[in-house]
């Protein structure tokens, strides 16, 4: 084994004690540290982020919290730190950190669509796809392995009802790495299994999520010094079309609104907002017929953001495109591409097909996890053919903002959240 392989097999070993208490005024918490018995074996959590770096995960046991009459979530509760041997169905090896995080950042999502089947994939704690159907969490998966290929792959799959053969015969034609349900249909297991290195938890309490909406839990984040920053966590007041805000602005006068959003229109954005809990900011995410489209994360400026999901839809469309024509990804028709004259003018077509449809954007809805401080982001959504927008409002341009989405033909609906979004 070569030297830099072994930095993902050389495991440091975990050093953190069995019990941590955590007191936070008069109020103390007390958390048990969790560990498995695999193949002989008992230990946590391999490691953290990284191979090198000791991580162990911990459970709350014991108290509670409570500030400013809301009481948080307390012991008894716990889904992803309370899984044990019996919820691990293929359990492989002892599971790292991220595996763990990607299921629970799932959850924190689905406690706000158990309306319908529903199901997530999750890639270094961010979806790639998500998507909703009355026709149940088959159609769910496939509609959200569909909506990005590419990023699925070695993925984390997380469905709010029990797993279906239709929903595993998605999961056997691709690679994975996690998949979680509240339980397994007769035969699923038998199919799942043959993969010896996916991951398999069962999590009953997926099924209860929505008890746990309105009520925050302790939200930590660790500084480089030592220090602690903690904050309630992140609650989602759009728990119906009927929470958004009509978007109405005042500037030198003259009032302006925007209109509002169909039925149709209001529960792709009602969906859209439940996905934005578990992205990481600036962000938005545009969906139509209750799948995700586009999801853009992480950037610092959100004309950028808006840009970078554009782009990205257009090149997955290009590749289901490439995979239904050709049986291949977009990349390796690329490839091929550069010696096959055949292949270049196909991949020329399919690129021109990409473009056209404008990477399957149209007749979508958007959010955005801030306000549109300049219209500029909002003028390359629109040019995209959305339909619908809905973001938290407050920016001293909504007036520009509005007009923007008035000045559109056909024009763009516009509903204020009235909360901010942001994960960090």
């Amino acid at each position: 084994m070569s030297d830099l392989k072994k930095m993902y097999n050389t495991l440091s070993q975990d050093p953190f004690p069995a019990d941590m208490t955590v007191r936070l005024g008069e109020q103390e918490l007390t958390f048990k540290k969790r560990t498995w018995d695999i193949e002989g074996e008992t230990k946590g959590l391999r490691y953290g982020e990284n191979p090198d770096q000791p991580a162990a995960l911990y459970e709350l046991v014991a108290g509670g919290l409570e500030f400013d009459g809301v009481k948080f979530r307390g012991e008894g509760q716990g889904l992803v730190s309370a899984l044990t041997e019996e919820n691990m169905l293929q359990a492989g090896k002892h599971p790292g950190k991220t595996n763990l995080t990607d299921v629970d950042n799932a959850l924190n999502i689905l406690q706000y669509l158990s309306a319908k089947p529903a199901a997530i994939i999750l890639k270094h704690n961010n979806p790639c796809g998500a998507a909703w159907s009355e026709e149940g969490v088959g159609k769910a998966l496939e509609n959200a392995f569909q909506a990005d290929r590419i990023a699925a792959f070695g993925g984390a799959i997380i469905v709010n009802r029990p797993l279906t053969m239709e929903a595993v015969e998605v999961i056997d034609n691709a690679y994975f790495e996690v998949v979680a349900a509240p339980a397994f249909e007769e035969g699923t297991l038998e199919v799942l299994k043959k993969r010896k290195n996916l991951r398999i938890l069962q999590i009953p309490g997926i099924m209860n999520l929505d008890k746990l909406i309105g009520q925050p839990f302790l939200d930590i984040k660790s500084l480089m010094d030592g220090g602690m920053v903690i904050q309630f966590s992140f609650r989602n007041k759009i728990l119906s079309a009927d929470d958004f805000i009509p978007a109405s602005a005042e500037k030198d006068g003259t009032s302006y609104t925007a209109r509002t959003p169909t039925k149709k229109e209001a529960d792709d954005l009602l969906f859209a907002w439940a996905v934005e809990a578990g992205v990481t900011s600036n962000s938005v995410i545009f969906v139509r017929n209750g799948v995700t489209t586009a999801i853009g994360t992480g950037e610092q400026d959100r004309v950028g953001c808006v840009e970078l999901a554009v782009t990205k839809a257009r090149t997955k469309y290009a590749d289901l495109l490439a995979f239904e024509e050709f049986k291949m990804s977009i990349f390796e028709l690329k490839l091929k591409a550069m010696k096959d004259k055949e292949a270049a003018a196909s991949l020329a077509i399919i690129e021109e097909k990409a473009i056209r449809a404008k990477g399957g954007l149209i007749g979508s809805v958007l959010v955005s996890d801030g306000f549109f401080p300049f219209r500029d982001g909002v003028d390359i959504c629109m040019a995209t053919g959305i339909t619908a927008i809905a973001q938290p409002g407050g920016s001293i341009r909504d007036n520009e903002i509005i007009q923007a989405v008035n000045e559109a033909s056909p024009q763009v609906a516009m509903v204020f959240t009235g909360q901010r979004s942001f994960k960090h």
